[in-house]
């Protein structure tokens, strides 16, 4: 199972991602890092600093990846194993428990993880909730991007409905955007939220529901205006009351557990609305310490 005598396993996914070096390097740092054997997987394993090993797995719509997952876990026997690709959550949760390790998995349950890797299904479970998105409708139900335009008079985003971070986003401007030209039902169109944006860091007990949540602005990012965040900073608890409550509520609404990375922007009015969910730890989850150190002191499985 490890190293050494006094050593468990904890199996990361997507390893050498943003998420999954930030997690490594978390892990590492911590005081009592000697007491666990650390193990990456990832689709292009590289070296990576805070694991033992990076292994190889393909990727989560493979035929091949439920086999592959099986043999980790049956050779690795992790005491945990964490997620940070969203398109493997429900498999992975699936598979864990086919091989009894169902509650070594940091993850929520099938069902919620597969709305929250679908971002329609999230727009539309939050919106029958009562928690605040901005208008949105699927990529095929606008014919146009000067439809689009005049159906929120104003700009508006247009992203994969499955797909890892800010990969596909894209702000429409003007009428004639070519890009509406390759849109169908796998694309959502959203109404653009230009105020302050959030990331807020979530992580809701799968024993008592109790939600830590630690907010962090997004001061830089990755494609300007729209994207992953590339720079971020931590708020005090308490500054953007609306936002905690927000990412609170959103947790409940959708039933997750675990980790969680949210995207939160204000509206032209100061709303805040949630943009996506990301059902695992994040590219800025160093941010917010308290997510590992939540998992690590009481997710079922650890023990």
């Amino acid at each position: 199972m490890g190293d050494g005598a006094n050593q468990h396993t904890i199996l990361v996914t997507g390893a050498s991602g943003p998420a999954g070096r930030t997690l490594g390097a978390q892990l590492a740092a911590r005081h009592d890092a000697g007491r666990r054997h650390v193990v990456g997987v990832d689709l292009a394993p590289s070296p990576v600093a805070g694991y033992a090993a990076v292994e190889s797995v393909p990727a989560a719509a493979d035929p091949a990846y439920d086999a592959a997952t099986l043999e980790l876990l049956a050779r690795h026997r992790p005491r945990l194993v964490v997620p940070t690709v969203s398109d493997e959550l429900p498999r992975l949760a699936v598979l864990a428990r086919a091989a009894g390790l169902g509650d070594a998995v940091v993850l929520s349950p099938p069902g919620p993880a597969a709305v929250a890797g679908d971002k329609l299904l999230t727009m539309w479970a939050l919106a029958r909730e009562g928690v605040a998105v901005p208008r949105h409708a699927p990529a095929d139900e606008v014919a146009s991007a000067a439809e689009a335009l005049a159906w929120d008079d104003a700009p508006v985003v247009v992203k994969p409905r499955v797909s890892r971070g800010g990969r596909g986003v894209q702000v429409v401007e003007h009428p004639d955007d070519p890009v509406w030209a390759g849109l169908d039902a796998s694309w959502v169109v959203q109404a653009f939220a230009p105020g302050t944006e959030y990331s807020p860091q979530v992580y809701r007990s799968p024993a008592d529901g109790r939600c830590v949540v630690v907010v962090l602005e997004k001061t830089g990012r990755k494609e300007g205006r729209v994207g992953n965040a590339t720079t971020v900073e931590r708020l005090p608890e308490g500054a953007v009351p609306d936002v905690e409550d927000l990412a609170r509520r959103t947790a409940e609404a959708l039933d997750l557990v675990g980790p969680l990375d949210m995207d939160v922007r204000r509206l032209a009015d100061g709303t805040p609305v949630v943009l996506e969910v990301n059902a695992r730890f994040g590219a800025v989850s160093a941010g917010a310490p308290e997510l590992l150190d939540a998992v690590l002191d009481e997710w079922p499985g650890r023990s």
